[in-house]
């Protein structure tokens, strides 16, 4: 069963953004729908039985709600854990794309193996091997 929770992420560089995600952490392009200038208006990414929204930062009424990492000075009020078979892998990915680790890998107290980064513009993401469904 798809998930019923989708989170929705704003980029300055989508289309840089969706070929790092889809490169580095695994995710499909599901659907893309051009924006102007080059940019992406609305982007579905999958990975497994999860999806993520993509879409270009902009000035509009939705947009005057978010703000970017680094906006923010690179703080956050979320993080997305993403559940992989092997963290390792794709650690080895994510370093060898220079991205910034804010937690090296290693065994994770829930279990499993876990790390953290940044993404090219901030977001941070937290990727293991710890399936939250299967703890229940």
């Amino acid at each position: 069963m798809p998930s019923t929770v989708v989170p929705c992420l704003r980029y300055r560089d989508t289309p840089a953004m969706l070929d790092w995600l889809c490169t580095n952490l695994g995710f499909t392009t599901r659907l893309q729908i051009p924006g102007r200038n080059g940019q992406v208006a609305h982007a579905e990414l999958t990975l497994g039985d999860g999806m993520l929204m993509v879409g270009t930062h902009s000035d509009d009424t939705y947009g005057q709600l978010l703000t970017t990492p680094e906006q923010a000075g690179g703080l956050l009020t979320q993080t997305i854990w993403l559940h992989v078979d092997s963290a390792d892998e794709v650690y080895a990915r994510v370093v060898a794309s220079g991205a910034t680790i804010v937690q090296p890998i290693d065994d994770a107290p829930q279990g499993g193996r876990a790390f953290a980064c940044r993404d090219p513009e901030g977001h941070v993401w937290q990727v293991g091997t710890y399936d939250p469904w299967d703890a229940a």
